[in-house]
């Protein structure tokens, strides 16, 4: 059955993306530093491949915020997976995208969009992408599972991932250590 998995990398004080989100910088000021473990270099580097190859491998479908829908499209021309649909939710419903990188979106509800994108992806995890959303799956019971990876430095500010929610998170095994921590909790 599928999942719906957050994977997401944050700083060690907690925020997904640094001040001054915009276009030209879709993860704020800093916030591609969020990233760097996924080249695999540094301490760890050949375990940080692996947990990379291991989330891309895992994606069935992915559940996409508007916002990050609307800043990522231009860099990305679609998801990192344009293998797996996408579902965009949102309250301005319109109709099916293809991005420039052949990824198909289509535009749902939170609750409708989860449920479809389960669906489509064929017993695979269903990836969440966009802080916004992860909180508000995690406040609806509808997020399974949290995989973070927490990069060693502060941005002082940016976009909070967990603001105002409350969980219980149970572990996933023990913690792997490289450029970041990686860590991955079951919801309870």
């Amino acid at each position: 059955m599928s999942r719906i998995v957050l994977d997401v990398s944050i700083s060690l004080d907690g925020f997904s993306a640094g001040p001054n989100v915009r276009m030209d910088e879709p993860m704020g000021d800093g916030g591609e530093r969020l990233h760097a473990w996924m080249a695999g270099e540094g301490p760890g580097g050949a375990a940080e491949l692996a947990i990379r190859q291991e989330v891309d491998a895992s994606v069935g479908a992915a559940l996409i915020g508007r916002r990050t829908f609307e800043l990522g499209l231009r860099p990305w021309g679609g998801t990192p997976w344009p293998y797996a649909p996408g579902f965009v939710v949102t309250h301005r419903i319109e109709e099916d995208f293809t991005g420039d990188n052949g990824g198909r979106f289509s535009f749902d509800g939170l609750e409708a969009a989860a449920r479809r994108a389960k669906e489509a992806a064929g017993g695979k995890d269903v990836l969440v992408l966009g802080a916004d959303l992860a909180r508000s799956l995690l406040a609806a019971g509808l997020l399974d599972e949290v995989h973070l990876h927490v990069m060693p430095f502060l941005l002082g500010e940016g976009t909070p991932l967990f603001g105002g929610v409350r969980a219980e998170l149970e572990p996933l095994g023990a913690p792997v250590g490289g450029v970041a921590a990686h860590m991955r909790y079951r919801v309870r």
